[in-house]
């Protein structure tokens, strides 16, 4: 594996993470949501990452053999029942007074949100390195 398809795979783990975070934040946006366009609640989304191969620009010039990286595959959206609260006064109370709130447990959403911003500065520094590397390797070239 050469340093380009390192490139690769961390771009593709950034994209990935990136996904991630967009979801949590709607979800973490949508946590009071009680009416959406499908009707009912907001249902919480959670991604689906999975392996896959990396595309480098320099492939086919190369002839290197490419790694892994990874992607979305799905977003699943949780089809557990919602919370129900008490709240009669609210204008989406049931005859019982009751709400149909989002299963959505905003510390774990933060917590989610952290291992994703983590999981993208983790790439972050492996882009990093592997761009420093194919610096010094050209400064070596040169002289």
């Amino acid at each position: 594996m050469s340093l380009f398809s390192v490139l690769s795979i961390s771009a593709s783990g950034m994209a990935a993470q990136r996904s991630r975070a967009e979801v949590i934040a709607e979800n973490l946006a949508n946590a009071d949501t009680t009416r959406t366009p499908d009707g009912g609640p907001y249902r919480r989304r959670d991604v689906v990452l999975e392996t896959q191969s990396a595309e480098s620009p320099f492939a086919g010039m190369l002839s290197e053999q490419m790694g892994t990286g990874v992607g979305v595959s799905g977003v699943l959206v949780d089809e557990a029942e919602p919370i129900r609260r008490y709240s009669p006064g609210h204008p989406d109370a049931d005859k019982d007074g009751y709400v149909a709130m989002p299963r959505i447990n905003p510390t774990e959403e933060m917590v989610d949100l952290m291992g994703a911003s983590r999981g993208y500065q983790a790439n972050v520094a492996a882009f990093s390195a592997a761009k420093d590397m194919i610096h010094r390797s050209i400064d070596l070239l040169k002289a």
